[in-house]
């Protein structure tokens, strides 16, 4: 009988067909985590490695990045607000942010205009063509939260949804 993969195995790579595919000698030596089998910050980045992997295989053809395709979300939800706002929101350094959306605005995906009573500050709008273009990567990111879902199970992936907004 063949025993079922954990998640574990799956995040380590242990899982063929999987996220990374492990060489056979790595997939007969498994070593000891030690103390780090008990922090949640290590497996929370292992999980978070694998996700951005496949995100970024599954929307290649897009070149665009999680926090690229977070940017545009808030925006696309939220018209007219400020750098700063969508900044504080996703939790972006300001410097970053600056740089991220330089590069949405050379794709012409995004818009910033100065902000209403107030010259040093600018809202953010999708363009037309990045709307039809953040339509396209929806349609990708949908393949990508399928895939993820099958990688960690429909169940464990409604909990850790649930567990996990609590401290957005």
């Amino acid at each position: 009988m063949k025993r079922r993969k954990s998640a574990n195995d799956r995040l380590s790579g242990r899982e063929t067909g999987g996220i990374r595919e492990a060489s056979s000698s790595e997939s007969t030596e498994k070593l000891a985590l030690g103390e780090l089998n008990g922090h949640i910050g290590y497996f929370l980045r292992r999980l978070q490695v694998a996700v951005f992997k496949d995100f970024i295989r599954t929307l290649a053809s897009t070149r665009l990045r999680p926090a690229q395709y977070s940017v545009m979300l808030v925006i696309e939800h939220n018209p007219g607000r400020s750098q700063a706002a969508i900044g504080q929101t996703l939790n972006i350094e300001r410097a970053r942010l600056a740089r991220l959306l330089h590069v949405l605005e050379r794709r012409k995906w995004i818009q910033r205009r100065a902000a209403t009573g107030d010259g040093r500050s600018h809202s953010l709008f999708l363009t037309g063509e990045g709307a039809k273009a953040l339509a396209r990567i929806k349609t990708l990111t949908q393949r990508h939260e399928a895939q993820m879902t099958a990688f960690i199970g429909a169940k464990r992936r409604a909990l850790l949804m649930d567990l996990l907004r609590d401290f957005g």
